[in-house]
């Protein structure tokens, strides 16, 4: 005889007489719902025995609408990417019914171990949690083990680091994400010609990661002699200007550029201004309203985006859980992320 099934989102809808979406609103918070609806659902969810009826029973008690106070630390604030991240957080954190407050968010331009460190003990200290994108470094692992020690809960973001006390990560499949840049510049570039590959710093996990992963898809696929030794960039236009200029200075077979971290106004800026009038496949990561005009005119190929929306959903949902205690935190919260080229870009 075949177990019974667990019931699912569907049966609390066909229960309730409601939709799938409405089970998700009262369930996420993130929308209103009318009481009489969000009672029905919580009834409904009752009656068949849908796990999340603790969750549902809190969302549909007004009298838990509690006050937090979420503390970010992100990178340079000149950077559209961290300014799309930002919105997204806030926009996030206000749609939320279970919950009020305002997201505490600082960008800090000096990303150097020590300044991350105080950056994170400070706002964490007036936060009732923090999450933070940062190098991996002893500073930075002593502000989390002293935030640790005061009982927040702490998050790292897009790249983690090698802390015991981090409550968990919010991101991307790093590895995968560089497997990915590889598989299709391996497609898009040919089987000869040089190809070269940019970071930021070998100090974020994440970046690491992701070259790991690209250099391992070349190594299983016999082509590893055709990369050339990652070169740093900082996550700076400028010096990602520099750099990609004397790659097309010195490689004239140069055939494709992988950069796994920022920057990369100054890759799209070197090759437009290069007079031989090279133009390499170009993977990069995140999008922009900056960068979106390069990749519809071919000087960069692909974009490997982090799904803001879903990203700043996961990330507000984990600090809130933590904070107000409906369910453990996940120590690993990794999404999906989105393969953009110009023909499937979103309006």
């Amino acid at each position: 005889m075949a177990a019974k099934s667990r019931p699912t989102a569907a049966d609390v809808a066909r229960r309730a007489d409601v939709g799938v979406a409405t089970v998700d609103r009262v369930l996420n918070g993130r929308a209103p719902v009318r009481k009489e609806t969000a009672d029905r659902v919580r009834e409904a969810a009752e009656a068949i025995g849908y796990h999340a009826v603790p969750l549902i029973r809190h969302r549909t008690n007004a009298r838990n609408v509690r006050n937090v106070r979420l503390g970010f630390v992100l990178q340079k604030g000149t950077d559209p990417f961290y300014q799309n991240v930002a919105t997204g957080l806030r926009k996030e954190l206000s749609s939320r019914l279970d919950v009020k407050g305002k997201p505490d968010i600082v960008f800090v331009d000096d990303i150097s171990a020590e300044s991350l460190g105080k950056k994170i003990l400070e706002v964490g200290s007036r936060t009732d949690a923090v999450a933070f994108v940062a190098i991996d470094h002893q500073l930075v692992v002593l502000a989390v083990d002293e935030l640790n020690l005061r009982k927040k809960p702490v998050f790292t973001l897009l790249s983690g680091i090698s802390a015991s006390g981090v409550t968990g990560y919010i991101g991307l499949d790093s590895r995968k994400v560089g497997r990915t840049g590889a598989f299709i510049i391996s497609k898009m570039a040919g089987a000869k010609g040089k190809i070269a590959t940019l970071v930021g710093s070998h100090g974020y996990l994440g970046q690491d990661l992701s070259e790991m992963g690209f250099r391992s898809y070349f190594r299983e696929i016999g082509e590893e002699p055709r990369l050339l030794e990652t070169i740093v960039n900082f996550d700076d236009p400028e010096v990602a200007r520099e750099v990609t200029t004397r790659l097309l200075d010195s490689h004239a077979d140069l055939a494709a550029i992988y950069d796994a971290g920022g920057g990369q106004d100054g890759i799209v800026q070197a090759i437009r201004a290069h007079s031989s009038g090279q133009r390499p496949v170009v993977v990069c990561n995140d999008l922009t309203d900056a960068t979106r005009p390069a990749l519809i005119d071919g000087v960069i190929s692909c974009f490997l985006c982090l799904p803001i929306e879903a990203f700043a959903r996961a990330v507000i949902d984990e600090m809130v859980s933590s904070i107000i205690g409906i369910r453990a935190a996940a120590p690993n919260r990794t999404l999906p992320f989105d393969v953009i080229f110009a023909e499937n870009l979103p309006a």
